[in-house]
């Protein structure tokens, strides 16, 4: 984080002093699977976290931990969260803290996952792929949360378990089979989507909001669009909902 953060800062962001920190732990024993980031508190005496559970390894690949830590850290939540706590004193409570609304966090995450792809920072094939084998994760947990809350049944036509109706353990066995993940990171998040049916969804369709408002943006602007200075006015509106944050980030 402290290469991007040196490489983004004063190119395609501005970052305060205090936003400019962000610690990296390794996550307590009993956390979930994923890794996962705790905002700074209201004055920045406690900075912004990134949390890598162990599950109980010594050795961790980092192939797929490039773009989970621009997801996670920086330009991803960390930028994002911290910046809102840094202009707090222009948002209400609502907006700058208890009010957030994961499509948005969530979205931006995975907007910060490509940007960094568009912008070449994932440097090698091996980062790339790891990238792409995250995005592949996330495409395949839609299917699971909606078939499981919908209790839809699966295409007659569909290689997998034609004709049968989704159930927790069938999620289980599809997710193991195209995440590419360990079995206990399977159940671990397989948990998660049980218990808050729509996140996994919205992380998609935040990040499809946050392309549209900047798609929206450089065509109302042309050749004078500026990516930075989108990008600050942008982080500094704290939480607002899909469609809202559509219609925002299009007139920026």
């Amino acid at each position: 984080m402290d290469k991007a953060i040196e490489n983004l800062d004063g190119t395609h962001f501005e970052l305060a002093e205090r936003v400019r920190k962000v610690e990296s732990c390794i996550a307590p024993p009993g956390s979930a699977a994923a890794p996962y980031y705790t905002s700074p508190s209201e004055d920045f005496s406690r900075p912004g976290r990134t949390w890598l559970p162990t599950m109980g390894q010594t050795r961790f690949p980092v192939y797929d931990l490039v773009s989970t830590w621009y997801h996670e850290g920086v330009p991803g939540h960390h930028l994002q969260l911290a910046q809102w706590t840094h202009v707090a004193g222009n948002l209400s409570r609502y907006q700058a803290s208890v009010g957030q609304v994961s499509a948005n966090a969530e979205g931006w995450a995975l907007y910060a996952e490509r940007l960094m792809d568009e912008l070449g920072f994932l440097e090698d094939a091996e980062q790339r792929i790891g990238y792409l084998d995250a995005q592949m994760m996330r495409a395949a947990r839609v299917i699971v949360d909606i078939g499981m809350h919908l209790e839809l049944e699966i295409p007659a036509e569909s290689p997998f378990h034609p004709g049968e109706r989704w159930t927790p353990e069938l999620a289980e066995e599809f997710f193991g089979a195209h995440s590419s993940r360990p079995a206990d990171f399977v159940e671990s998040e397989l948990t998660r989507y049980l218990t808050i049916p729509g996140q996994a969804i919205g992380y998609k369709l935040g990040e499809r909001a946050w392309l549209l408002g900047r798609e929206n943006a450089r065509r109302r602007h042309g050749d004078t669009f500026d990516l930075k200075a989108w990008h600050m006015a942008a982080l500094s509106q704290g939480s607002l909902g899909l469609d809202d944050l559509v219609d925002e980030l299009s007139q920026l």
